[in-house]
């Protein structure tokens, strides 16, 4: 039996690495609460196994999940994709509550919740709390030395094989930045080690890469693409360092802007879109 660690592999670096809070002493496993100690992952997960499964992260604010049926839908079909089992939205719903509830008392934190497969075909359930970490209001980032190689199938999925991923954010917290960018084989911007990107063009739209490409279909971008005009573009690094402004964009921290690229000064962080995201995104 491997033990279930209190960090989220997906977290920033300073995050990810902290020692765990009295917050953090506990997890959600399968049908309840448990001691973080006492929780162990079977060797034939498939997770552990074959990197076969799907997670996400929700924001608790005011002791409240976030999109939560959002969340909860993205599991759904991340888990009908990968064929792990019979997912229960309500069951999995009161692992979110409970476990914000029990993890943060003072209503602020992060939970993941990820689902695996066990050997008898058992649909695992883990929730994951962490605290907030640092989340300075403008973000530097970096290109990932890491290439991204496109979607492993099609849907957008959060999957917990997420080497890259996890290469590229180490990558970022080496060089004292706050996200990482990740391009494919022809240069094009896919997406950000825990984020989608979005830029301002010269005529002033909202731009993001197509999904197509091999971006996780984020539950902020999903929610971006309803309230505002969101234009799927191809752009490469040069063009990168010439936008009007630069935005990375999760369900946790919300939309960053990015102003330093690999040192150098990018965008606006002061843009009129800042605002105009924030509002987008202050409503579930």
């Amino acid at each position: 039996m491997s033990r279930w660690t209190s960090a989220d592999p997906s977290a920033s670096g300073d995050a990810a690495r902290s020692e765990p809070k009295a917050s953090e002493d506990r997890i959600w496993q399968d049908d309840r609460l448990r001691p973080a100690h006492e929780a162990a992952i079977p060797v034939d997960d498939s997770a552990f196994r074959e990197g076969r499964g799907c997670y996400t992260s929700v924001r608790i604010a005011s002791g409240r999940p976030r999109f939560e049926a959002r969340h909860l839908r993205r599991l759904a079909r991340g888990a009908k994709a990968l064929a792990l089992g019979r997912f229960d939205p309500t069951a999995a719903q009161r692992a979110l509550r409970e476990l914000a509830r029990a993890a943060f008392p003072g209503g602020e934190g992060i939970v993941r919740l990820q689902l695996s497969q066990g050997g008898a075909g058992r649909l695992h359930l883990v929730g994951v709390p962490r605290g907030l970490g640092a989340d300075p209001p403008l973000w530097s980032a970096i290109r990932a030395p890491q290439l991204h190689e496109g979607p492993l199938f099609a849907g957008g999925h959060k999957l917990t094989n997420r080497l890259v991923h996890a290469l590229a954010a180490d990558a970022a917290r080496d060089a004292g930045a706050d996200e990482a960018l990740l391009f494919d084989r022809e240069g094009r911007l896919v997406e950000a080690a825990r984020s989608n990107v979005l830029w301002v063009d010269a005529e002033g739209r909202l731009c993001t890469p197509p999904l197509s490409r091999g971006a996780v279909a984020g539950v902020a971008r999903e929610v971006l693409a309803e309230r505002v005009a969101l234009h799927e573009r191809d752009i490469g690094p040069a063009a990168l360092r010439h936008v009007a402004a630069l935005y990375a964009v999760n369900a946790v921290r919300g939309a960053r802007p990015i102003v330093r690229l690999d040192g150098e000064p990018v965008g606006d962080g002061g843009h009129a879109w800042t605002a105009r995201l924030a509002a987008a995104l202050a409503s579930d």
